[in-house]
């Protein structure tokens, strides 16, 4: 067995050395079905890290041995911002998709990543997709969708390519068993060239990791959200709490939005996902929707400096929903999608 998977087991801190020595190990394995031996050991060691964080030293050791893989995405557009959450929260529906495009609407940048479903109904990419929204393949696509658009939806390429050589060894078996781990790190995985991440954290048992992990992701702050809801989105009618770079925020239920309204309210709809989602868009949604996605909005805004004042972002937030702008930018980028490419 690999030194990394041995370690593991043992309870013992796995050092950078060794994660790079089991990443070469994927990279250099030849092509075609890897053997049993292989896939058993990759299946081992993401079944142990889902069951149980590692320590500090080993997490952040991990983070840098993969992106460190990464292609660099190249130095962040100013005040652009990402927002994403570790999911396994209660099922709302695609709340962050909803704000980041709010938060386009308003002028602020947005690189949006995000994941397939693992235990929601459906994930911001099978969303996306359904909406006919396409995701970027390059970091030139990215900054070439920024610019046309104010906001771009990144694609796999953001995320370290050994990830999909680990997904390669453990076929005919599939991530979704091991989603979990791979939502909680995934969202400080992705390289993105944005000043400011906010990361949504639905499970408070990760949060003290992730806070821990923050100085070593690069080129963007991560600001991490969580309330007593155990969603990971910030909720109007739930006590929200935000850990920047610098300081801890306090956000008590009905500070900017009424505390009315319930998780309920922000079901997704089992019969018309699209619809509903795009109805969410604008000045006809339920009203527990419309503060919930100003809400996060208004926090993006903040974390991208455009705005200062949290009861102006939220306003600001609020106007551009009455107005439709958020669906009329999603309609865009599907209209963007549908145009036949040009010579």
């Amino acid at each position: 067995m690999h030194p990394a998977l041995t370690t593991l087991l043992a309870e013992h801190t796995v050092d950078l050395d060794t994660w790079r020595s089991w990443w070469d190990q994927l990279e250099q394995r030849p092509l075609g079905p890897a053997r049993d031996s292989d896939r058993a050991q990759a299946a081992a060691l993401l079944a142990h890290l889902s069951a149980r964080l590692p320590g500090p030293d080993t997490l952040a050791a991990l983070l840098t041995s993969l992106t460190e893989r990464s292609p660099d995405p190249g130095p962040a557009h100013p005040g652009s911002v990402n927002i994403v959450g570790t999911g396994g929260g209660p099922a709302t529906f695609n709340l962050s998709t909803a704000a980041a495009l709010t938060a386009a609407s308003m002028g602020i940048p947005v690189v949006k990543t995000g994941s397939r479903a693992y235990t929601s109904t459906a994930g911001s990419i099978d969303l996306l997709e359904r909406l006919g929204i396409t995701l970027t393949s390059s970091h030139t696509h990215t900054a070439d969708q920024l610019a046309r658009h104010g906001i771009a939806f990144a694609g796999p390429h953001v995320y370290p390519p050994a990830l999909t050589r680990l997904a390669r060894v453990l076929f005919p078996l599939t991530l979704k068993p091991f989603g979990r781990f791979l939502n909680t790190l995934g969202p400080l995985l992705a390289t993105v060239p944005v000043t400011a991440q906010l990361t949504g954290v639905a499970h408070t048992t990760h949060l003290d990791a992730l806070r821990t992990l923050a100085p070593h992701v690069n080129g963007r702050q991560l600001w991490l959200a969580h309330n007593n809801a155990g969603a990971d989105e910030l909720l109007p009618f739930a006590d929200n709490t935000l850990h920047t770079p610098t300081r801890t925020l306090h956000l008590a239920a009905g500070t900017l939005a009424p505390a009315s309204g319930t998780l309920t309210d922000l079901a997704p709809h089992p019969d018309d996902l699209t619809g509903h989602f795009l109805t969410a868009l604008t000045a006809d949604a339920h009203p527990t929707a419309t503060h919930t996605i100003a809400l996060n909005a208004a926090a993006l805004a903040i974390a991208s400096g455009r705005h200062t004042h949290w009861n102006t972002a939220y306003t600001t937030a609020l106007d551009a929903l009455a107005d439709g702008a958020p669906r009329a930018l999603a309609t865009r980028l599907r209209a963007d999608h549908k145009a036949p490419a040009h010579a």
